[in-house]
């Protein structure tokens, strides 16, 4: 069963290990995976089925979401996230891709955005607004 929440939290765990060891290709793929299932939490708890179009990747997801919060909380959430789209340049794919494709400057706009989420992420879940 899904468990945006959980994925969420797991995925940014195994990411920070992989980044603090120098791992860039695996960090940068869970950091979108961190993010999207963060996003998709954050929809749940505003009672949000996630179903499409809300089940494609964060390259995607992060302007949907952006559109989605815009017409509720909007502020609130979108005050927690960075401007534009930072996964713009993400794509799933990337998990087939060499890993000297990754470097600092790519994998660190992923990293910054992953843990805005997660800190928005944590605070939604203990109660609290974004």
């Amino acid at each position: 069963p899904q468990d945006f929440s959980n994925a969420h939290r797991r995925h940014w765990k195994d990411a920070e290990l992989l980044f603090t060891e120098g791992r860039l290709a695996n960090a940068d793929h869970l950091y979108g995976l961190s993010a999207e299932c963060g996003l998709k939490a954050m929809l749940e708890v505003e009672g949000q089925s996630v179903v499409p179009p809300y089940r494609s990747h964060v390259d995607e997801l992060w302007d949907e979401f952006r559109t989605f919060a815009n017409g509720r909380k909007g502020a609130m959430y979108l005050s927690k996230l960075p401007p534009g789209n930072p996964f713009s340049d993400w794509t799933v794919a990337d998990r087939y891709a060499h890993c000297s494709h990754f470097d600092p400057p790519r994998v660190t706009p992923h990293r910054n955005a992953a843990q805005q989420i997660h800190v928005m992420v944590q605070h939604a879940m203990q109660g609290g607004q974004p």
